[in-house]
């Protein structure tokens, strides 16, 4: 299962005094930003939530509310819905976007979707997100990688987790200390368990350490997981 991968996290406050609200989304490796929500970012999640039973109240929504927000707004609009696993709306506000004239749908954008599509167990449609992100002629970067593997990982998809890994690794892009917890982890291949510790040799700064720590950490885990700590 895919304990050992880190999730996307994010928290919302109510400002004092306010009608905003102060996002602070987590993103990987420990780098956090702060985003304010517009009133009008605000009104349209709100309003889209209560239309969320009917799909062409939804879609009045998109184009007479959605459509007349700053670009800025509108993926401000999609990192709430994302935030609060509103899968089905988050997808729709996603499909605007790539839909809307004007609008550029960057690979992180991409990412964010193979993220939420990958943590309800969607793979069908994580795999044509991946697919049309090469027919767009895309260079996938680590994230994207680590998201797609991070699914496949999630519902035990071992195998395609480690052609994945090939594929990013044939594109150029380097893996890094993530996608390498996630697959040591959950690889019941000892043989390919060992590959991957040598992949690291080429990939990590101090991989003995990083192999050592990852091992401790399992081995804890375990000893967690059996009541023995």
């Amino acid at each position: 299962m895919m304990g050992s991968v880190i999730n996307y996290q994010s928290i919302a406050l109510p400002m004092v005094g306010s009608k905003s609200v102060v996002t602070i989304c987590g993103l990987r490796k420990g780098v956090w930003r702060f985003r304010v929500l517009s009133k009008e970012a605000i009104q349209v999640v709100h309003s889209l939530k209560l239309a969320s039973k009917s799909t062409p109240k939804i879609q009045h929504l998109l184009h007479s509310r959605l459509s007349r927000l700053l670009k800025v707004d509108v993926l401000d609009v999609f990192s709430e819905l994302h935030r609060q696993n509103e899968l089905d709306l988050c997808l729709q506000v996603f499909n605007f976007i790539r839909e809307e004239a004007g609008y550029k749908t960057e690979l992180s954008l991409y990412s964010d979707m193979i993220l939420l599509l990958g943590r309800n167990k969607l793979i069908g449609m994580v795999e044509e997100l991946f697919n049309e992100i090469m027919e767009k002629g895309f260079k996938g970067d680590t994230r994207m990688y680590n998201e797609i593997i991070g699914a496949y990982i999630q519902i035990g998809m071992t195998e395609k987790a480690m052609h994945m890994y090939n594929l990013m690794k044939a594109s150029g892009c380097a893996p890094d200390k993530l996608i390498f917890t996630i697959l040591i982890r959950n690889l019941q291949n000892p043989d390919l368990a060992a590959a991957l510790k040598n992949d690291c040799t080429h990939y990590v700064d101090s991989p003995q350490k990083f192999i050592q720590q990852l091992q401790q950490k399992h081995a804890l885990m375990g000893a967690c997981r059996r009541g023995l700590i």
